[in-house]
């Protein structure tokens, strides 16, 4: 562990190329299709679109890529980790209400994963209309999608070698196919003036509405961020220059070639950074030898993109269960990896919704207007959440507000053009979002709804009690250790169903009690637990203390620390029956789960109502705890409880006595 942080933690040759294949491919495979959603299939090429479109791409590079994210937002590492709910993580204690901002930029960067892989795919396959314009494209990206999807369950860890050099391949690549353009086209290094942009947004019509397009370009500046663990923040700088040169290069020699064909209507069939590819020399428009294999890397780097985003949103989901804003959901780890793990509820559910949007829209063209929109949102709940921890770390007034004045504009003003795209597409990325942020937020708000209501009484009153029981052996001993999962955060408290459970329901006589809280920690990978011996070898608690990246596996996290109690001689856990004892039997443990149902004795608002009926259905399709916390189903016993959110009103009732 120690030797993998120091290799993140430091800029190394390694890092770097691991770097390019992890965190850059979204933003890498941009210029498949950035430049032809600027200029438009069906418009005639107009210098000035080409000229301020490119520039729009230089300064949204520097501005957004470069200054927010690489500069700014990696300052932000919850101990090496990133991604906006290691953000919250950080925050949340001093402001709890960023949950709700951290929910709709967690849903929307989930969206854009739906979309991301359908529209890089596509952008690739659909180079072989340069051979053969009526190929069916639609069921070569499904299937190739569908290939993507079903390898997860098999881990990435073997083939994630290659995707750095894979991905240093694809950027040379670029580089190259734009260089050999500008050495034929060098006027579009004017872009790099600020004024170019500018004119295309107030002087040209509709010119501030392609802001929409040019956001394309940026798209994958998340990633930087949401995967920092993963390579560390010296390497994604120093990667980024390289990554960033190679896409500039690009950029400007695809608006070499369009400045050379302005006047012409580029065409559905026609993509620019397709057209630099027929050629290695622009007085040779017709040699097509590096088409196939220029195709063909740009296929695999697309499907590396993808890998990238499908990765994260595992990780996202995961997070999200941890800090309690998702429903618990199977994950598995199909290897030894860190951070390799496989969730295949949200697998089938990108699946489908990649395919979806694949069918609906056909072509990656009409893609570009669902695309972007939720990316813009995740953003703009990234540059709040990150001025608060500005605030929070005090950083200098002037600072904070320069800088959220400054992204308030920027991306408010991106926004506001991808709305735009609202009824060509637009749409399907809203809904998904909108699908995502209803299941979070029922699952929170109905908990805060629960938790209000439970009831917590002082441990102290009942220990004598406790005493008792375990010593009253006209009660069948019902196990040597038993065990609860508590929700008190108190180590003096305890939940009233707890004590109902053990006292009043059924009598519980067990040797020792044990009662089990998990405590949800702010840094990502925190591993530690306290033992508390309430009463000395009778009623013991062990809080454990696990990062919000932590896979809460308490079957095998308690086994450990009994390993621990049992080897500093702390307790002893054989059996307490006299043949068992000396014959060194180790006594039987037994795990019971609390589910608090919400019983018709209630009387609550109609739109808590509503939340405690949703989250039932979703508590439906979750987990149950004891398969969430990894507990041998052999030894659990679920009890319900009745849960008394808001007593029912006394009713007027009147007995009637008829005198006989």
């Amino acid at each position: 562990m120690e030797s993998k942080k120091a290799f993140i933690k430091k800029a190394t040759p390694a890092g770097i190329l691991i770097t390019l294949g992890i965190i850059f491919g979204d933003i890498g495979t941009s210029p498949l299709y950035v430049l032809k959603a600027i200029v438009g299939v069906k418009n005639v090429i107009d210098y000035n679109v080409v000229l301020g479109g490119v520039s729009c791409i230089f300064w949204t590079l520097t501005l957004q890529t470069t200054i927010k994210y690489v500069i700014l937002t990696l300052r932000a590492d919850n101990n090496g980790e990133g991604g906006i709910f290691s953000l919250f993580a950080l925050v949340r204690r001093h402001r709890p209400w960023l949950v709700y901002v951290a929910i709709i930029g967690g849903c929307a960067l989930l969206a854009d994963g739906i979309i991301t892989p359908p529209i890089s795919v596509s952008s690739a396959v659909e180079g072989l209309r340069i051979y053969n314009p009526d190929i069916p494209t639609v069921p070569i990206v499904i299937a190739i999608i569908t290939l993507l999807f079903l390898f997860q369950q098999l881990g990435t860890n073997k083939v994630g070698a290659s995707f750095g050099p894979i991905m240093f391949i694809w950027f040379s690549m670029i580089a190259i196919l734009g260089g050999i353009q500008l050495l034929h086209g060098a006027e579009i290094l004017k872009a790099v003036n600020p004024y170019y942009a500018y004119n295309l947004l107030y002087n040209h019509p509709g010119g501030f509405w392609l802001l929409g397009a040019v956001f394309l370009c940026t798209t994958g500046a998340e990633a930087l961020y949401s995967d920092l663990g993963h390579c560390g923040k010296q390497n994604v700088r120093i990667s980024w220059m390289f990554v960033k040169t190679t896409l500039l290069i690009n950029y400007f020699g695809q608006g070499a070639w369009l400045l050379r064909h302005s006047g012409q209507v580029l065409g559905e069939d026609r993509n620019p950074f397709t057209e630099i590819m027929k050629t290695n020399s622009v007085s040779d428009p017709n040699h097509l030898w590096f088409v196939i294999p220029g195709i063909v890397i740009s296929t695999v780097a697309a499907i590396i993109a993808s890998q990238s985003l499908i990765s994260g949103s595992y990780t996202l989901i995961s997070e999200a269960m941890r800090l309690k804003l998702w429903p618990k959901v199977k994950i598995l780890f199909p290897t030894n990896e860190r951070g390799q793990l496989f969730v295949p509820s949200v697998n089938f559910m990108l699946w489908l919704g990649c395919v979806g949007v694949m069918l609906y829209f056909q072509e990656s063209s009409h893609m570009e207007a669902a695309y972007g929109l939720s990316i813009t949102v995740t953003m703009l709940m990234t540059t709040i959440l990150l001025s608060n921890y500005f605030v929070i770390r005090r950083y200098t007034k002037g600072f904070t507000w320069a800088f959220l004045i400054t992204y308030l504009i920027i991306e408010p003003s991106f926004l506001i053009a991808n709305l735009s795209k609202f009824s060509h597409g637009g749409w399907v990325s809203l809904i998904i979002g909108t699908f995502l942020f209803t299941v979070m937020y029922i699952w929170y708000r109905a908990r805060k709804i629960r938790n209000k209501y439970i009831e917590f009484v002082s441990v102290n009153q009942y220990l004598k009690l406790f005493n008792d029981v375990n010593k009253d052996e006209s009660i069948p001993k019902f196990a040597t250790n038993l065990v609860y999962l508590t929700k008190a955060n108190r180590a003096n408290e305890i939940e009233n169903s707890i004590v109902y459970s053990i006292f009043r329901k059924k009598p519980k006589r067990a040797d020792v009690y044990w009662l089990v809280h998990v405590d949800v920690q702010d840094e990502p990978h925190t591993m530690e637990y306290e033992v508390k011996q309430i009463i000395p070898g009778i009623l013991i608690r062990v809080e454990f203390k696990l990062g919000f990246r932590i896979d809460q596996k308490i079957n095998v996290l308690f086994r450990t620390v009994i390993e621990d109690l049992v080897r500093n001689n702390e307790i002893d856990i054989s059996s307490r029956y006299p043949s068992l004892h000396d014959n060194n039997i180790i006594g039987d443990f037994r795990f019971v789960v609390i589910e608090k149902t919400v019983t018709y004795d209630n009387e609550l608002s109609f739109i808590d109502r509503i939340f405690m009926r949703g989250y039932h259905y979703l508590k439906i399709i979750s987990l149950s705890d004891e398969k969430a916390f990894g507990l041998d189903t052999s030894s659990v016993i679920i009890e319900k409880v009745p849960l008394i959110v808001t007593p029912v009103r006394k009713f007027n009732l009147k007995r009637i006595i008829k005198n006989t």
